[in-house]
């Protein structure tokens, strides 16, 4: 079970601290079973020992012998730096999970030179408070019961999606930079209240449960969201009104350009990175 394994998290960022919150406060996993390294941050080693209670140590300290699970949360750039300071490290029996976005599982494998099960992880930071949509792509040496635990991993944070590796950019372009999307939304719209006269707070809570109801309509409903929209749009009606400007000023145009924008981003981050062909 999940619960009765250690966890190494090589990175000790956002993402890294999204997903041990997560484990700890939705799945259950002891703080204990649980350790975190980075390079040379001691305060936010601190930090992180103080608010969880988990281990935190320097890539230099880290020993893997008792891990089951390497997450590696580390910034692309230090993809291969950091894999091969960890080769000598690691064993076979041991599932690493990759966050890295743009990374693929191919690179990682080369790096490494171990056959050793290799997954792409892409959670979003909806993982601190287990309502992540995660996306998991297998390398070529991953059994069932590899993927089995990336998924029960993944499930302690959200919901979770098997996907194509192939496809992992344009997931990562809607699921990983996704909530910057919307927190821009919300912002927008809390402005605009505030200007017409709305407290702020209650402004926030209007228009945070307004896009909490939408969303759980498309979770729950049969309807696709354009039927539900013209559902909700009576004509001349004040909605129809709002998606009118919405269309005068390129508003469906600039959402699909932030997701092919972040998607193209992360093909770039594997060229950059890898020296091998971009799929």
């Amino acid at each position: 079970m999940l619960k009765y394994r250690n966890i190494s998290f090589i990175g000790a960022g956002s993402m890294a601290e999204a997903m041990i919150s997560g484990l700890i406060n939705k799945a259950g996993i002891s703080p204990e079973r649980i350790t975190a390294a980075n390079h040379s941050n001691t305060e936010r080693r601190t930090e992180l020992i103080n608010k969880y209670n988990i281990q935190a140590v320097s890539f230099n300290e880290l020993s893997l012998k008792i891990t089951d699970v390497i997450i590696l949360a580390v910034k692309p750039k230090q993809a291969e730096e950091v894999l091969q300071l960890l080769k000598p490290k690691l064993q076979d029996h041991q599932v690493l999970l990759s966050v890295l976005a743009g990374i693929s599982t191919g690179f990682i494998e080369e790096i490494i030179s171990k056959h050793l099960a290799v997954i792409r992880v892409m959670p979003n930071t909806s993982s601190m408070i287990g309502e992540s949509i995660t996306g998991i792509s297998a390398g070529k040496f991953v059994k069932k019961e590899d993927l089995d635990l990336a998924q029960e991993l993944s499930k302690a944070i959200g919901k979770v999606k098997i996907i194509s590796e192939k496809h992992m950019d344009v997931f990562t372009g809607i699921a990983g930079s996704g909530p910057a999307y919307f927190y821009y939304l919300l912002e927008h719209m809390e402005d605009v209240a505030v200007e017409k006269g709305l407290d702020r707070e209650m402004a926030r809570d209007i228009a945070a449960q307004t896009l909490y109801g939408a969303s759980k309509m498309v979770m729950e409903s049969d309807d696709s969201p354009a039927e539900l929209r013209k559902k909700v749009t009576s004509p001349n009606g004040t909605t129809a009104a709002g998606l009118d400007a919405l269309d005068e000023n390129g508003g469906g145009k600039a959402i699909e350009a932030a997701v092919e924008n972040a998607a193209e981003r992360s093909k770039t981050l594997r060229k950059e990175f890898e020296k091998i062909p971009v799929l």
